[in-house]
């Protein structure tokens, strides 16, 4: 394979002038300790069907031993381009520059420097048409193929890692993995983006996240070259302000995006679970994996929190043989790479845990499976445990001592594992107004903010449109871990209407702290009723008829303190986070500025009805 030097000189202008501010923006200086230390090669590596993927390698100077591969697929560039451009780092963290691997960064299938055409969470295809036909799984098999015959002095064991959508590829090479592949830790992986990961949960549209994201991401390219899509003005920072005045996403297109965006516009084509999204979830081609996996994510991710733990329970259910373990930390997305993940908002985790996780849990995983290096002590589950604060083990997620409880909804804003005893067909209401739609943060800010998962929600308690349920002060602690299993009985004067659940964190009204009397979020998701029965075929609700609505939200790992309170919120509105849903219904994303409409919504609390969150209460 020769190297790219032909194709570079095509392009050696603008990499001039867009190496100092792309990717890590490294220079490349004599004196940083990359270039000190490795050797940077660029290649153009041939795929089955003839394309070329732009992959950037880091080798050792030092040629005295043999070094792993430690590999990350990524559709973000793995800028600064040119032989003489050097990253400023290498590898998930220092630990790993230091001790010595060979470091490749590959720009996935058309994007950035890479040939190809780019397709959205390209699906995975069991059944390939002939011998050229290509996925991810083949793209990473290809590439590793390449890698351990044609790069010098690796020892023939390929790791791989990634954060976000280089996580996303992570779990992508699982499916189909190459013999050589050792190790994989796919980190904060998108997993389905319909059903729980970034862009929608359990079929409701994650708004600004999408918009802002896919207004620089997804502009049109017309062949190999660096993507730096700019950043969406908005004229404002106020982002309810923003996407009110847009109205109906129908408006995006011919206000902002002149149809220009094909992602958007695929999206936007595919509003319920079809044959577009269905293909697209990982999980579910997780059957024959061999490499050890550790899979990552943070309990406070906005953007991913499904991702992780759908790759790990699938990979536990359908490979019981495969070394497959856990991690959950305090951190919003990525933090573990770029943030010390003590604290996130108001709320302080107490240490520096994201030097504990590289230092006890990933430096050491990589060097057992890739350079036969350490012990390998990892349990099943490493997960951290907020509220109390702690690092927690567990020989399974979610933990087998727990005990399954229920948090019931009851008369004047009562949270109780009681039961309701009421007779009849007990409720509360509120009305919706989606011309005035509840907030789902205080600050003014254009996007969707990383702090908003662990917020106080003090500010949406207020609000007419919201219901609040609280306990008694606990006389102990209550821990909370795995699954939450939220079961609705509701009403809506429309035929359609969202339900957003909050389980919160009360803390004590003592006056001598900044915490005092704050409401933690620690866990808040989104349930489009109309997908109560199919996420693929959508039925309307019948006005004011009581319709069940349960939804799964993601798992949790939370110590309620003993003179906390545990709170639960209701409400239909979480803007700008979700789309608005008009209340009615119809395909939202063709909805017109007239069909939003006000509706009465009931919450419904007896004994015949008795709204409730499932849960799992860790035993003493």
């Amino acid at each position: 394979m020769q190297s790219n030097r032909s194709f570079l000189s095509r392009t050696l202008l603008l990499l001039a002038l867009t190496a100092m501010t792309i990717g890590s923006g490294a220079l490349a200086q004599e004196t940083s300790p990359v270039k000190a230390r490795y050797t940077k090669h660029e290649y153009q590596i041939v795929m089955r069907d003839g394309v070329k993927l732009f992959t950037s390698v880091y080798v050792p100077k030092d040629t005295s031993q043999k070094y792993p591969i430690i590999m990350q697929r990524t559709p973000y560039s793995v800028a600064p381009y040119g032989p003489d451009n050097y990253r400023g780092s290498l590898g998930p963290s220092p630990r790993f520059m230091a001790e010595g691997f060979i470091f490749v960064y590959q720009d996935v299938r058309g994007r950035n420097m890479s040939e190809g055409e780019f397709a959205w969470m390209r699906g995975y295809k069991p059944k390939k048409s002939s011998p050229t036909e290509t996925d991810e799984t083949t793209d990473t098999w290809d590439t590793i193929e390449w890698l351990v015959k044609n790069i010098p002095n690796n020892n023939g064991r390929v790791g791989m890692w990634g954060i976000s959508y280089p996580g996303h590829y992570s779990a992508q090479a699982l499916i189909d993995p190459h013999p050589a592949l050792k190790a994989v830790s796919p980190q904060a992986p998108m997993d389905d983006n319909w059903l729980g990961d970034d862009m929608h949960h359990n079929g409701a549209f994650f708004l600004p996240h999408a918009f802002n994201f896919i207004s620089g991401f997804g502009r049109p390219r017309t062949g190999p070259g660096l993507q730096t899509g700019p950043r969406f003005d908005h004229g404002t920072n106020d982002g309810y302000k923003f996407f009110l005045e847009m109205g109906s996403l129908a408006n995006a297109n011919p206000k902002y995006f002149k149809g220009e965006i094909k992602l958007w516009n695929e999206w936007m084509e595919h509003g319920d679970y079809d044959q577009y999204w269905q293909p697209q979830r990982v999980s579910q081609n997780l059957k024959k994996v061999t490499p050890a996996v550790m899979t990552v994510g943070g309990w406070f991710d906005a953007e991913d929190v499904q991702g992780p733990l759908s790759i790990y329970k699938a990979i536990e259910k359908n490979n019981p043989k495969a070394w497959n373990v856990l991690v959950e930390g305090p951190w919003c997305h990525g933090c573990w790479a770029r943030r010390d993940g003590t604290s996130l908002g108001g709320v302080n985790f107490g240490s520096n845990t994201s030097a504990f996780y590289q230092e006890n849990i990933e430096f050491p995983f990589f060097m057992y499976f890739l350079k036969d290096k350490g012990e390998m002590k990892l349990p099943e589950a490493y997960v951290f445990e907020s509220g109390s604060n702690v690092w927690k083990t567990y020989e399974s997620w979610p933990p087998k001592n727990v005990e399954q409880k229920s948090l019931y909804l009851h008369a004047n804003g009562k949270l109780s594992f009681d039961a309701p005893r009421d007779t009849g067909s007990a409720y509360d209401e509120y009305v919706s107004d989606p011309n005035k739609p509840a907030p789902f943060q205080s600050r003014i800010t254009s996007g969707m903010t990383y702090e908003y998962m662990t917020d106080d929600q003090r500010f949406s308690a207020w609000r007419p449109d919201v219901l609040v349920y609280q306990s008694d002060v606990l006389a102990e602690d209550v821990t909370i871990s795995g699954e939450l299993l939220a079961d609705l009985y509701a009403s809506t004067s429309g035929t359609d209407s969202d339900f957003i659940v909050k389980l919160i964190d009360v803390f004590p009204e003592r006056k001598v702290d900044p915490m005092d009397g704050y409401q933690m979020l620690v866990r808040g998701e989104p349930m489009r009723a109309k997908y109560r029965k199919s996420w693929s075929k959508p039925e309307p609700m019948k006005p004011n008829e009581v319709t069940r609505i349960p939804f799964a939200m993601p798992d949790i790992n939370h110590t309620f303190r003993k003179g906390h309170r545990i709170m639960i919120h209701i409400q239909s509105a979480w803007f700008p986070l979700v789309d608005r849903n008009p209340q009615k219904f119809l395909n939202i994303y063709q909805a017109k500025d007239e069909d939003f409409q006000k509706a009465t919504q009931r919450i419904y609390r007896s004994a015949k009805f008795p709204t409730h969150l499932k849960v799992n209460v860790l035993k003493p």
